[in-house]
């Protein structure tokens, strides 16, 4: 795949109840507030799930990642729409691979950031 700096991508989600159990019960976070309706109805999205869209993107890409970082910035609730998205801000053409880094923003249905997300990893040829 050719990329270049500043290409942008994009993804969105919206979380469900069910969404929120699996996941907690693949992962074993059976925190509370994930499993216990709030008084809306609703069950706060793990942070992990939430990061989870920027995989999709990364998959799209075949991008392997080394270092991420996340920065959570407000929760996310079953029934929020939450798009995710990546923009590619260095490539380096390496023997067989690219060097990637990039970052991403994730905003709720209001516009609202909820998380900041960055990575670096690499694009096999």
């Amino acid at each position: 795949m050719n990329i270049q700096t500043g290409d942008k991508f994009s993804w969105s989600r919206t979380f469900t109840a069910e969404d929120v159990l699996r996941f907690g019960e693949l992962t074993g976070d059976q925190g509370i507030h994930h499993v216990r309706p709030d008084d809306q109805g609703r069950l706060m999205v793990h942070g992990l799930l939430t990061a989870s869209i920027g995989t999709k993107i990364g998959g799209d890409l075949n991008y392997i990642a080394r270092e991420l970082k996340s920065e959570f910035i407000r929760p996310v609730f079953t029934g929020d729409t939450v798009t995710c998205e990546v923009t590619i801000e260095k490539v380096e053409q390496k023997e067989g691979y690219k060097t990637v880094d990039m970052r991403a923003e994730y905003r709720n249905q209001h516009g609202k950031v909820v998380m900041y997300g960055s990575s670096s990893g690499i694009i096999k040829e």
